[in-house]
């Protein structure tokens, strides 16, 4: 997958099947749109394209109310990781600046979709908007179609068990801790990726070997502060594991982990974290009379899970 920071620098894409929006989490309803995206392009021998903004346009546009302390399910680097394993072939990482959201829908669609890319066909999730006050949807690239030279689809939402999926829902099942409905509406796991750091943490005096995964990004999500069972990965190494989160921490230090399947140092190494399910809360382990206790209890359970 081809990563692009600039309108400019993708003019060269062949005959280019784009589409545009923010995907925080890359979940279920952004698969649909990415994979009818690579459907189209083989049709017209090309390239499958995601405009997509950082920061978030709320950040940018409403920074004390909608924006402000706005989370995220994937930080750029696991967006970038989700939507190279989704199959997108190319994805254009533009700076959502307060000049670029006054740029017009029709202008959007003529100086970019049409002017740069060239696009055959745009695709658009149900009830999309775009441009300066979010005036352009469906109905006008439909209607624009001829006058630009491009095709028009736009993707009904999606459902998981008769429940309509969106990255709010996502955020909501994540923070409470349900590990496992936030996963069914991703249709992957829930991903945290970072550098491993030594830690010379003794979590509540359990004899675990810990390591952090430092945060980079400080509007990244965390699941509710508990433990979790986790896969951890990485070049070289897979390993089933318990994460920590504690959000009273600061990002550098919210996630902690203790390996069980591998017994070489990582520090150093980039890890990937799979969340499989919640196992018990901060709050239940701090209140025991036997902190320690309770977190090896929550390590055997881990142990007998199969994942």
């Amino acid at each position: 997958m081809n990563v692009f920071h600039s309108f400019e620098a993708a003019a060269g894409i062949r005959n280019a099947v784009v589409t545009t929006g923010t995907f925080d989490g890359v979940h279920i309803g952004h698969k649909t749109i990415l994979n009818r995206l690579g459907k189209l392009a083989r049709q017209v021998d090309g390239e499958s394209v995601l405009i997509t903004f950082h920061p978030h346009p709320r950040v940018v546009l409403y920074p004390e109310s909608a924006g402000k302390g706005l989370k995220l399910i994937s930080s750029r680097e696991e967006k970038i990781e989700l939507l190279r394993k989704a199959g997108l072939g190319n994805v254009l990482i533009i700076e959502f600046t307060m000049d670029f959201s006054r740029i017009t829908s029709e202008q959007f669609i003529s100086e970019y979709l049409h002017g740069i890319l060239r696009a055959r066909v745009v695709v658009v999730g149900h009830n999309h908007h775009f441009g300066f006050n979010q005036e352009g949807d469906y109905k006008q690239l439909w209607n624009l179609r001829s006058r630009y030279g491009f095709d028009a689809e736009e993707i009904p939402m999606q459902e998981v068990q008769n429940e309509i999926v969106s990255s709010t829902k996502i955020r909501e099942a994540i923070t409470e801790g349900y590990m496992q409905r936030a996963n069914a509406y991703l249709d992957h796991y829930y991903i945290i990726i970072g550098e491993a750091v030594p830690s010379a943490d003794s979590f509540s005096g359990a004899p675990l070997a810990l390591t952090r995964i430092p945060l980079t990004e400080i509007t990244k999500l965390t699941p509710a502060s508990g433990i979790y069972a986790v896969t951890a990965a990485g070049d070289a190494f897979f390993s089933r594991a318990m994460a920590i989160i504690d959000n009273a921490r600061p990002p550098e230090e919210r996630v902690l982990i203790h390996l069980f399947d591998y017994d070489k140092t990582i520090p150093g190494k980039r890890v990937t974290l799979f969340f499989h399910k919640k196992i018990t809360s901060l709050e239940t382990v701090m209140d025991s009379p036997r902190p320690d206790k309770k977190v090896m209890t929550a390590l055997d359970d881990i142990r007998e899970l199969i994942f």
